[in-house]
């Protein structure tokens, strides 16, 4: 039996900047019907604030920041924050400024936005967007730093952030964007997950997770829970990690997934 149900928010629940399907939110209704049901996602606190909205969830809490961050769902306030150490930060940007001539830099201001190191393309951060310079990115303790590379490719990004050994940091690529997030050491949306379960009282086994691994960071999600489903359009390394697979977002995966495991 499926007591708790993780979904991931980007190419999960939601396609591109278009708002959740009826569809989807009626299968999302359905599941909590019978289980408790969190968003997992790499979003910010403020990033995730529109999609909890829109789908209605109003009570449990929510994972942001690839796990980092877990927040009460209801009133958005922040219950707990793996800090990034300083001393990782300041080691990450020196190595991936050689790695990545000419990156840009964020650091989650948790509650507000990002302060970042010089300019991100419009409309990518969510939030307050404060240039403050690479010396000015740990005025405040951040859960999460994002590498932007302007002007490469994902696969170029990919092929050079294999080098990249941060000591005390983990690190995920995005599939659609020459972008690398860093956080703690064994920080993972599995991990963040893993802890609401044993809160919960809930076994590994009774936990549903759905994907798409547009991040890396749906994957190790996936092979946690009892239950990992990957949306149809995820890499085929993501389909090898979870247990089966679902339609494409833009063909509503996730209400099919969700049906096939409440209706």
């Amino acid at each position: 039996m499926i007591r708790l149900v993780a979904l991931d928010i980007d190419g999960t629940i939601v396609h591109g900047r278009r708002p959740p399907s009826p569809a989807v939110l009626d299968a999302i209704a359905l599941a909590g019907s019978r289980a408790q049901v969190m968003l997992c996602t790499g979003r910010t606190v403020v990033g995730v604030a529109g999609a909890l909205d829109a789908i209605g969830l109003r009570d449990g809490v929510t994972l942001t920041s690839n796990g980092a961050v877990e927040m009460e769902t209801a009133s958005r306030r922040v219950l707990g924050m793996e800090r990034l150490a300083p001393e990782a930060v300041t080691a990450a940007v020196e190595a991936m400024s050689g790695l990545f001539p000419g990156a840009v830099f964020a650091c989650e201001h948790v509650g507000v936005g990002q302060r970042v190191s010089a300019p991100f393309p419009d409309g990518v951060l969510a939030g307050t967007v404060t240039e403050v310079g690479r010396e000015g990115l740990l005025d405040e303790p951040t859960p999460k730093l994002v590498m932007y590379w302007p002007d490469h490719d994902p696969a170029e990004t990919a092929a050079r952030a294999a080098r990249l050994r941060v000591p005390g940091t983990e690190p995920t690529l995005d599939h659609e964007l020459p972008w690398v997030t860093l956080v703690s050491a064994g920080v993972s949306k599995a991990s963040g997950l893993a802890r609401v379960a044993a809160r919960l009282g809930v076994d590994r086994s009774e936990v549903l997770a759905v994907g798409d691994g547009d991040g890396d960071n749906d994957r190790a999600m996936l092979r946690w829970a009892g239950r990992g489903i990957a949306m149809g359009q995820a890499p085929p390394q993501v389909h090898a990690d979870a247990d089966e697979s679902t339609a494409t977002v833009a063909e509503d995966g996730l209400a099919r997934a969700l049906e096939r495991v409440f209706g």
